[in-house]
């Protein structure tokens, strides 16, 4: 259940998250005045705002019905427009604009294709009310010689000004005038992306980035000769010849953070259902491993769905030849000390998991409650909790003791056979 009341659309609720990254990392008086502008939307719910010294970059998650969201969008946007100065920005993370980047991400009840309707009249908003140049991208662009991300923001904020003169260039929205406070926005509708990074024992980037280009989809340029420094070869149309990375869906860059002092491998995970979370951990692990280095943990930047971690679990319990008929704040667990997701801080499952946050927590206070307090409730003159809460509790218990003698079976018969091997 929501916290927010949402309203119904044909009898369903339509609801999408936005996550918006703002060019500012370290002012957190910035930060919150812009985050205080999106909740001045009623009926939306932050649900995350996750700053980063190093990328001087903040990302920020909410949710709600599509045009609350758009609205709260639109006020972050300009609030961030009026608060920072992208002609006096440095940080680790590519950028273009004081808001670099707002996806609008369907939730509930709405598909991808509506939710990016949603996002141009976003765009368009946002480039006539606020003359920031505007660039749509993923489901939001027809065109797809400029829906990649990465293809339109190359050149970064120093090379805007030039770059939006080309006619391949034009803004889908806005002036065709670089904005030079706030420089550029990309604005668009996708599927969920997990945004992590894998740390190493190393500061190179240079190594870094040589496990990115193993585990991306884009993969690395195939060179002649040296593989590291020889020419990059060419087929007979003059294009670049590309060898392919190991997994798709993810894109990889390295990079070195100042904040922790290691290098890191930046992944953004477009299909995380296709290719898992523990998949691309393992798969950087491999890499490292093979080119004499060692992943030491790891990092989730926003937001992440329960799904990946509960599988997260269940993969890595496999692997220990363990059952995986456990409860998911054990399937958690493994999976957050698995990838040593709480390496660089701590890792809170109500507040890093999505579903969790969008939990209403006051709705049921008897499912928090101890055993001893849940006892002396019973017990009180109150009419709950009652027989069937307290059924319902038996009935539980019984079920966890059928699933305890079921794992003690199944850990001693895997023993068994792993011995005999």
């Amino acid at each position: 259940m929501l916290i927010f009341e949402a309203r119904k659309k044909n009898g369903m609720i339509q609801l999408i998250e936005c996550v918006p990254n703002f060019s500012e990392g370290n002012d957190m008086t910035v930060i919150n005045q812009i985050t205080a502008a999106i909740e001045s939307v009623d009926g939306v719910k932050l649900l995350n705002v996750d700053p980063g010294k190093a990328t001087n970059r903040t990302v920020v998650t909410f949710v709600g019905e599509p045009e609350l969201v758009v609205e709260a969008a639109f006020r972050g946007i300009q609030k961030a427009a009026e608060l920072i100065d992208m002609s006096k920005h440095t940080g680790a993370h590519p950028r273009m604009g004081a808001t670099d980047v707002c996806p609008l991400i369907p939730v509930a009840n709405i598909t991808l294709e509506e939710t990016a309707e949603w996002s141009k009249q976003l765009g368009a908003r946002v480039g006539t009310e606020l003359s920031i140049p505007v660039y749509l991208y993923e489901a939001a662009q027809s065109d797809k010689n400029r829906n990649n991300l990465s293809v339109i923001r190359a050149g970064e904020y120093e090379g805007f000004a030039k770059k939006i003169q080309d006619p391949l260039w034009k803004p889908d929205y806005g002036p065709v005038v670089f904005n030079v406070k706030a420089g550029a926005s990309v604005i668009g509708a996708r599927d969920f992306l997990i945004a992590y990074n894998v740390n190493l024992n190393t500061k190179s980037v240079k190594r870094a980035n040589s496990i990115a280009f193993d585990i991306r989809e884009a993969g690395r340029a195939k060179r002649i000769g040296n593989p590291i420094s020889g020419p990059i070869a060419k087929d007979d149309k003059g294009e670049e010849i590309r060898i392919p990375g190991k997994l798709k869906g993810v894109k990889a860059i390295g990079w070195f953070i100042q904040e922790y002092n290691v290098a890191q491998v930046s992944i953004n995970i477009t299909k995380f259902r296709e290719t898992p979370l523990h998949i691309v951990f393992d798969e950087s692990e491999k890499s490292a491993n093979e080119r004499g280095m060692r992943v030491t943990g790891s990092e989730l930047v926003g937001l992440v769905p329960l799904s990946a971690m509960l599988d997260a679990g269940r993969y890595f319990l496999k692997k220990q030849h363990l059952s995986t008929g456990v409860a998911d704040e054990e399937l958690i667990h493994i999976a957050i000390k698995s990838m040593g997701l709480d390496e660089l801080g701590p890792f809170d499952p109500k507040q890093r998991i999505i579903e969790y946050c969008m939990e209403d927590k006051g709705s049921n206070p008897l499912i928090e409650m101890q055993l001893t307090s849940f006892s002396a409730e019973t017990a009180s003159e109150s009419p709950a909790p009652g027989g069937g809460s307290i059924a319902a509790y038996v009935g539980a218990l019984g079920i966890s003791l059928g699933t305890m003698v079921a794992n003690l079976s199944s850990s001693k018969k895997v023993g068994k056979i792993v011995g005999r091997i």
